[in-house]
Parts: C-alpha cells; sequence; structure tokens
C-alpha cells in the first residue's frame, strides 16, 4: 500500500518551504483538489486522481457550462442569499450559481469565505485573493493559469456531494424588462394621444 499521506506531506513541505507561497492561498487550492480528486473517485471509479490533480497535470472533466436551468436570478436577486434569517448561502462563479449552505462553517456569517456569498466571485476564486475589492465577476486581465483555477472550482462545486447548482446569473430579470417595455409603449401612446 502506498503511504499516501506521507507522499502528500513531503509535496506539501517541499512546496511551502521551497516556494514562497501564500499559504491561505496553497491550502485554500490544496483542499479544493483534495475533494476534487474524492469526487473523481465517487463520480468516475478514478482511484488514482490525487497525485495528478495536486501537481497539475490532471485530465480536465467536461462542464456542461451551457446547462439550463429553471432558475435564473439577477445580482440583486443572488445578494439575498448570504444565510441571514434562514436563507441559503448561494455563491457564484463564472455565473453558475450553487448552493454551499451545507458548509456554513466555511460561508456562514461567521465563515472565512462568507465573503463569495450572495455575490459572483468568479475574481476571488481565480486570483485566491481574499479581499472585498477582489470579490468581483470581471475575468478581464486573468491569465491562462488563473482561468484554470476558475475551472478548477467550478468543478469542485459542480461535482462535489454538499453542494448543489441552483441556476445562472442574468443581467436583466425578463419580467421586469417586459414590464418596462410596457410602460415605455403606454407613455408613448399618452404622449400622441
Amino acid at each position: 500500500m502506498v503511504p499516501w499521506a506521507s507522499i502528500i506531506a513531503a509535496v506539501v513541505g517541499a512546496v511551502v518551504f521551497t516556494v514562497k507561497v501564500d499559504v491561505n492561498l496553497f491550502a485554500m487550492r490544496f483542499f479544493r483538489d483534495v475533494a476534487r480528486s474524492k469526487a473523481r473517485k465517487r463520480l468516475y471509479g478514478n482511484n488514482h486522481a490525487l497525485m495528478p490533480i495536486l501537481l497539475g497535470r490532471e485530465e480536465p472533466i467536461t462542464i456542461d457550462h451551457e446547462a439550463e436551468s429553471a432558475t435564473t436570478m439577477t445580482k440583486e436577486e443572488l445578494a439575498e442569499y448570504r444565510g441571514g434569517d434562514g436563507s441559503p448561502l448561494y455563491l457564484a462563479i463564472k455565473g453558475r450559481i450553487y448552493d454551499v449552505s451545507a458548509n456554513e462553517h466555511f460561508y456562514g456569517e461567521d465563515g472565512k469565505y462568507h465573503l463569495f456569498t450572495g455575490v459572483d466571485a468568479t475574481r476571488a476564486f481565480a486570483t485566491g485573493c481574499l479581499k472585498d475589492e477582489c470579490v468581483s465577476s470581471s475575468m478581464e486581465g486573468l491569465t491562462d493559469e488563473e482561468m484554470k483555477q476558475v475551472e478548477n472550482w467550478i468543478e469542485l462545486y459542480e461535482t462535489h456531494d454538499k453542494y448543489t447548482f441552483i441556476g445562472t446569473l442574468i443581467d436583466v430579470d425578463p419580467v421586469d424588462a417586459i414590464l418596462e417595455k410596457e410602460e415605455g409603449e403606454a407613455l408613448e401612446v399618452e404622449e400622441e394621444s
């Protein structure tokens, strides 16, 4: 039997001590990748996913980014799902909304990652930045490596047994757009009369 714990500890120790690494960022990505390997084992029977994932040499899994859901939300609606008053904890990455309520310890009001809830935090996921100014849906200027990190986070949320895909973000609520259009047309009719 391969002593995986010893191998992982050696890899972690080597990386931390030989390269200047933001320890929080390293830990965040390390535990994300361990969870991804567990999901690959559970869903696809891949018993040897951990090392390729940790070394960044894993084959990507195909995730249907165009998957439609009956649920769509605007950014304003998403902002209501931050856990207060019994509401669920939702976060979005690349416009995809996930329910992370099952891990209130991390995402709840006292959790380290609460700032990700109620918003599309794509940039923060890409860069590993945990500051308010990093929480943004903007992907402008992200490197290829940072975009790979975004895809890795999406894989985690898509395949994790505790998180659920809820739907997608939209810019404008279609009902509001129709009502605004009808109001505008009604005003034009009144002005013509």
